[in-house]
């Protein structure tokens, strides 16, 4: 099969790109000096003259506070570039298996979201990728959700953290939003399948299991530091204001496709990896 990756230089993408070569199978991971998925008929020329089998979306607006005064451009990224992708893959018979996210979801439900649940977004983003997701689906398309994505590519919550251990005594770290922290390389692993995989169209989750707050990740991130967990303080939401609202609960259930492994588990999988050769002497 032919695969094309968009949002090349990314942190998912560079995953997702790994993921695939190892198949042995041709790939493409294309950024937008490449192909512009916002251009309609860029990506329709593109798919006449390549005809992937497979597209893997990693192309998205990701600032979410920048997308509260942005909506507009945030939405040409989020939903109509996938519109764009999803016609293209109906089109040649492709498929398209686009990333979306737990802000989707408003954040007041009990217990985990299942991938029926009613969707009810907080903040522009949300908006943003549920058109997306909604414009995946109109043309038989699949959606995966994650959440809380870190890797060993790109600024993300563990790699500020490292070097936060290092500048400051003590950290204040929100308490009161609960989520599941996914290593980008386990989620690329679940996108691939989900692209060769037998199963209907539609959403499926792909967060790692168990659950935990930003504080409480944090606190293990220290912990493999070798620095003291107790340096990481528990403050409230209210503590830190920002321009987009973040839901409370961003647990998610994965009731469809093959679960992830426990997140902390995960978390000391991928140390190496987000430690490279960097020698971190932290007291």
């Amino acid at each position: 099969m032919r695969w094309l990756v968009t949002g090349a230089g990314g942190m998912l993408a560079a995953d997702v790109l790994a993921r695939i070569t190892r198949t042995g199978e041709p790939v493409l991971a294309l950024g937008r000096a490449e192909l512009d998925v916002r251009d309609r008929r860029a990506v329709r020329d593109f798919f006449a003259a390549y005809r992937p089998g497979a597209v893997i979306n990693c192309a998205g607006w990701t600032a979410v506070d920048d997308a509260e005064t942005h909506e507009a451009e945030a939405l040409a990224v989020n939903g109509d570039a996938v519109r764009w992708l999803a016609e293209a893959c109906e089109r040649t018979g492709a498929r398209l298996v686009q990333v979306s996210t737990d802000y989707v979801f408003d954040g007041t439900a009990a217990g985990p979201y299942a991938e029926d649940a009613p969707t009810g977004p907080l903040n522009a983003y949300g908006r943003t990728k549920l058109a997306g997701e909604r414009a995946a689906l109109e043309h038989g398309q699949y959606v995966m959700r994650t959440a809380w994505l870190y890797g060993a590519h790109g600024v993300n919550f563990v790699r500020t953290m490292i070097r936060l251990a290092e500048e400051r005594p003590c950290l204040d770290v929100v308490d009161d939003q609960r989520g599941q922290p996914t290593w980008a390389a386990d989620l690329a692993d679940r996108l691939v399948r989900l692209a060769g995989a037998d199963l209907p169209p539609g959403v499926y989750h792909g967060t790692s299991a168990g659950e935990t707050t930003w504080c409480g990740f944090a606190k293990e991130i220290f912990a493999l530091l070798g620095a003291d967990p107790a340096r990481v303080r528990p403050v409230p939401s209210s503590a830190f204001p920002r321009p987009a609202r973040r839901p409370a609960n961003s647990v998610l259930a994965c009731g469809r496709g093959e679960p992830i492994r426990h997140w902390r588990e995960a978390l000391h999988a991928a140390w190496p990896a987000l430690m490279g050769s960097r020698q971190c002497s932290v007291a």
